[in-house]
């Protein structure tokens, strides 16, 4: 068995509107940038979001990749060279309570392809609902995307609680987004930690914020990511440097993640 050098990431957070898609999307652009390999999967499964930010209209998607003899590379879109993205599909019901033959067909399938790339990032649904806990707990690192809104930290430790106590997982990087400052952002981070420590007995890992940016209200308007529509924006600056603590991190870790599967119940064959 080859051992593996994938780092697979659940980005996902407790409520909605956060801008968690925008940050995968961005992120992904961020590391070809570097010359760094991810597939994105959009995991909001039964309301696709990547493919409305891209402007682009698929062929396939998950809903197809679940049909006996459709395999991964028949779905996958090519974003950039080297930048891949499994696009989720809206409006079929199934897929949002996926169970867990659905979910062992499609893991299966992705698993054969998930290892060619350094990272893999799920973007994840907000909440907890049964599917978005089940595919944050198969992944080896979680990303919480957080606002400075008191619905948004009250709604994130309630999304950490369900997984460290039923899921037994602690580890949790917190991304702060749209913050003013990076005063804001610190504190925001600190009461989510605060919360945690206290109450959970865990401490969270802060990755970085991003900064509040009407730049990114136009590029979503115009269907285009932000790093391609303005790449020297604030927030663009960001989203750069959270890439390069997460390329950092898999360097670093390069024994652990070697000993690991890419995703937890499935291994690589």
């Amino acid at each position: 068995m080859n051992q593996n050098t994938t780092l697979s990431l659940s980005i996902m957070s407790g409520k909605g509107g956060v801008g968690k898609t925008n940050i995968v999307l961005n992120l992904g652009y961020a590391l070809h940038a570097m010359d760094i390999t991810s597939m994105l999967m959009d995991c909001d499964l039964g309301l696709a979001n990547l493919d409305v930010l891209l402007g682009i209209s698929p062929d396939r998607n998950l809903h197809d990749l679940l049909q006996t003899g459709v395999d991964a590379e028949d779905v996958l879109v090519s974003i950039e060279d080297g930048f891949d993205m499994l696009p989720a599909t809206s409006g079929v019901p199934e897929l949002v309570e996926m169970d867990e033959d659905l979910q062992d067909i499609l893991f299966k399938k992705l698993i054969n392809i998930a290892g060619e790339y350094d990272f893999l990032m799920l973007d994840l649904g907000a909440g907890i609902s049964h599917t978005v806990l089940s595919l944050a707990a198969l992944t080896q690192l979680r990303v919480v995307v957080v606002t400075p809104e008191p619905t948004s930290l009250t709604d994130s430790y309630a999304m950490i609680k369900v997984l460290t106590t039923q899921h037994d997982i602690k580890d949790f990087l917190v991304l702060v987004n749209q913050a003013t400052s990076a005063k804001e952002a610190n504190q925001t981070f600190d009461r989510l930690n605060a919360a945690c420590m206290n109450f959970l007995n865990i401490e969270l890992r802060n990755l970085g914020f991003v900064h509040q940016d009407r730049t990114l209200v136009e590029s979503v308007r115009r269907q285009t990511p932000l790093m391609k529509f303005a790449p020297q924006a604030t927030a663009s600056k960001d989203i750069v440097g959270i890439a390069k603590k997460l390329i950092r991190y898999r360097e670093d870790n390069r024994e652990r993640i070697a000993g690991r599967p890419i995703l937890k119940d499935f291994p690589s064959e």
